[in-house]
């Protein structure tokens, strides 16, 4: 089974990469698990890949169509698709997640479509996709509108992999992703990325200004749930996904505030005193329009698992990133 991840040297791409080495499958068009002879990551660097025998690295653009065919040949089984340019920069410069955003998904579908079978491909989409007038708690009846060019970007690609499901030319799923906590490293242009920061920057013994207010909440999931979500949604057979081929994940509902007094909790009253708040009405803009509360009985239904709590979360980074507190 040859398995392609774009985005797979980004911080969710090289973590299902490391998972699937360490895993050594993935389910087949039968259902029955076949063995992952080569797995290829597609990003534009690869600052954290695995070394393995099996792992090959490309490194350039997705939305170019001639990288692109290299990248995904007619032996590709499988495809994740996570390259993306994250919303702040999306929303900042227009033209550039245009291209990565939505040429890049139509180039990986054009390819896919080409491959010797239909293969299983993963999207990442996300909550981005809701926007404008929303209940006080989403559902999976909840009609997309995106108010974001990030999130009108994912909406176009879960419609265009429906579409190509429809037809037949892929065996596609999205998922629709909470904001992801903790991400490691340094803040990048993700309206988002506050939410990891508001953690990690006290943890590190830095001192940070949050650019939102301490009432902001946030629906989350953390890396170790988000990845097993990615690697269940591709096994899971299409027979469960029948014509609706995206779901919006499990999360949990999250105030800045809460944040800050579970992580004093875990780490001590000196972590919290580190955080600041300076308020960035361009990030709170952006980040307004996300929904913060969702039931999602589908996704349950079918498998996918929340985090039980922040708490939990913290603790898991903590234990992740070695840090002593």
């Amino acid at each position: 089974m040859k398995v392609v991840i774009t985005g797979g040297g980004g911080f969710i791409g090289s973590r299902v990469a490391r998972a699937l080495l360490a895993r050594g499958t993935l389910a087949g068009a039968d259902g029955a698990q076949k063995k992952i002879t080569r797995l290829v990551l597609v990003d534009q660097a690869f600052p954290d890949s695995p070394k393995d025998a099996r792992l090959e690295a490309l490194a350039s653009d997705i939305s170019d169509p001639e990288f692109a065919a290299r990248a995904i040949a007619s032996d590709t089984t499988a495809i994740f698709h996570l390259a993306a340019v994250v919303s702040g920069a999306a929303e900042a410069d227009f033209d550039l997640g245009m291209r990565v955003n939505l040429q890049g998904i139509r180039n990986v579908l054009e390819r896919a479509r080409l491959c010797a079978r239909p293969p299983r491909l993963v999207f990442a989409s996300s909550v981005a996709a809701f926007g404008g007038e929303l209940p006080e708690v989403l559902d999976d009846s909840t009609t997309p509108a995106p108010q974001t060019s990030y999130g009108s970007q994912k909406v176009i690609g879960e419609y265009l992999v429906s579409d190509y499901s429809r037809k037949g030319y892929i065996d596609g799923r999205s998922l629709r992703l909470p904001t992801i906590v903790v991400r490691p490293g340094k803040a990048n242009a993700a309206a988002s990325s506050f939410a990891s920061a508001v953690i990690r920057e006290p943890l590190n013994g830095l001192a940070y200004e949050c650019p939102l207010p301490p009432e902001t909440g946030v629906w989350l999931l953390s890396p170790r749930r988000v990845v097993e979500a990615f690697i269940h949604a591709h096994d899971l057979p299409a027979a469960k996904w029948g014509s609706k081929r995206v779901v919006n994940l499990p999360g949990i509902t999250v105030t800045v505030a809460e944040t800050i007094e579970t992580m004093a909790g875990i780490s001590g009253a000196q972590t919290a005193k580190r955080v600041a708040f300076k308020p960035d009405a361009r990030i709170e803009a952006i980040v307004k329009t996300w929904p913060v509360r969702f039931a999602t009985p589908r996704a349950l239904a079918m498998g996918f698992r929340a985090d039980p709590d922040i708490g939990a979360v913290i603790r898991d980074y903590i234990a992740d990133e070695n840090i002593k507190i």
